[in-house]
């Protein structure tokens, strides 16, 4: 049977739970388990059962460790190892265009390549335990791939920092820094993140689909670019029956049901 490195799963409430689950190598972003992940996130795209996504990790202390160092120093040709770099690029572009939030649940500690990913999804829960950063530099490799989502996610100088230094920050820290929305006790972690994915999947999946494909379509886009992008998407919304339908039920004070058309 062949190895499966990434499981997914989903619940009765809309929530699709997908686990890095290669513990022997840390969770090491081969490509293997990166063609896995981007086939389970494909797979979750299409999910109509599916309202919001949940990273995570089957390892007890590491979320991933990034990139995998062997294929670094191998012997294929370089133009090899170029072709084949494009499976981050396809990742990251797939999280920000797949029309459901997506919550990186940090386990474990993110590193190196794992931090572009966790950075790639619209909320981090982490636990308290857990440490961030590239310690690339530290084995003569730099974080190229991932340092335009560091930018877009971290103050200039404090990212130049974790990329040229290699050193780890806490779960406070990163906090601190903004990328990471909630720091929790270990022992309360996985509490808050179903609680937090339950609220999610509760909403209007159409509604988060049209606000995220706005998000991802508009943010990189001059101010004037943006709005009239932006004006168009509202005015998409307004032909919904779930907007009229999520207003009524909040005058209503009942739970809305959702159509999602």
């Amino acid at each position: 049977m062949t190895k499966k490195f990434v499981r997914y799963t989903v619940d009765q409430e809309g929530v699709a739970l997908i686990t890095l689950d290669h513990p022997q190598t840390r969770n090491a972003l081969s490509d293997e388990l990166l063609d896995e992940l981007l086939s389970v996130l494909s797979r979750a795209r299409h999910d109509q059962g599916a309202r919001v996504v949940v990273l995570t990790s089957s390892h007890d202390r590491i979320f991933s460790s990034g990139g995998n160092l062997n294929a670094f120093a191998d012997d294929r040709p370089p133009i090899t190892k170029y072709g084949e770099l494009n499976r981050f690029p396809r990742l990251f572009e797939l999280i920000g265009a797949l029309g459901k939030p997506v919550i990186c649940a940090a386990n474990g500690d993110v590193l190196a390549g794992a931090f572009g990913l966790a950075l790639a999804c619209d909320l981090v829960i982490a636990k308290e335990s857990v440490r961030f950063g590239c310690p690339e530099i530290n084995v003569g490799a730099f974080p190229f791939m991932i340092s335009a989502l560091i930018y877009r996610n971290v103050n200039r100088m404090k990212a130049n920092e974790l990329m040229m230094l290699g050193e780890l920050i806490t779960a406070e820290e990163a906090c601190d820094l903004g990328f990471v929305n909630k720091v929790v006790p270990d022992d309360k972690f996985d509490e808050a993140v179903t609680s937090w994915a339950h609220k999610i999947a509760s909403k209007s999946p159409l509604l988060m689909r049209l606000g995220k494909d706005a998000i991802n379509a508009t943010r990189d886009l001059a101010l004037h670019e943006a709005l009239d992008a932006l004006q168009a998407q509202l005015a998409l919304a307004f032909t919904t029956e779930d907007l009229v339908e999520g207003v009524r039920a909040f005058r209503e004070k009942r739970p809305p049901e959702w159509r999602m058309r």
